[in-house]
């Protein structure tokens, strides 16, 4: 014997179908030849949406930023100056060629959350304004990995990271995102 449906039951089932059909008309093709789309037309349109979304957008941005930028700054002292400062890279060393081997994947780690951080920054106005100046010493990070491992860097290479990651700190620092050290494990820098 088939048992009947509630009245409510139908008409919230009713209503939820409808909203759904016109979410999707309202979602689907737009004349808008400013290359925008249908969604952010209707944000910009509802200032508490706009506000409320790019409050969250920033608030993400200085978390992402001091996730990449710890992790680059984890990398490159535990990889790079740490074993630099002890000798381990010198010729001869014990454990030299596996040390020179991580900190050419360290380097090319370090950059790769770098220039992550630099972008999460553009998310946020202060953070975008102190990191702004410290992309071209980013970008000038760009071949060292590949030198560290080839055991062809030296001190002012070394150096360089470790200025890079010193300005970076301070930057975060001075906008209010403090960053950390945090040491990936080895299987973050193979990727």
């Amino acid at each position: 014997m088939p048992r009947s449906v509630p009245l409510h039951r139908t008409l919230a089932a009713l209503l939820l179908s409808c909203a759904l059909v016109v979410g999707a008309t309202a979602c689907g093709g737009s004349d808008d030849t400013s290359g925008g789309n249908a969604a952010s037309t209707s944000a910009a349109a509802s200032p508490a949406v706009s506000v409320s979304a790019s409050v969250q957008k920033q608030r993400l941005a200085k978390t992402r930023f001091v996730a990449n930028a710890g992790l680059a700054a984890g990398a490159t002292y535990q990889w790079i100056i740490k074993p630099y400062r002890a000798g381990t890279f010198k010729k001869g060393a014990e454990g030299r060629r596996l040390a020179l081997v991580k900190a050419g994947l360290a380097g090319g780690f370090a950059y790769n959350r770098l220039k992550a951080a630099a972008e999460n920054a553009k998310g946020d106005p202060l953070l975008s304004k102190a990191v702004a100046p410290l992309t071209a010493g980013i970008e000038s990070l760009k071949g060292l990995g590949t030198k560290l491992r080839k055991g062809e860097a030296g001190e002012g290479d070394v150096g360089a990271f470790e200025s890079v990651i010193d300005s970076i700190k301070n930057a975060g620092r001075d906008a209010g995102a403090e960053v950390k050290d945090k040491v990936p494990s080895t299987s973050q820098l193979t990727g």
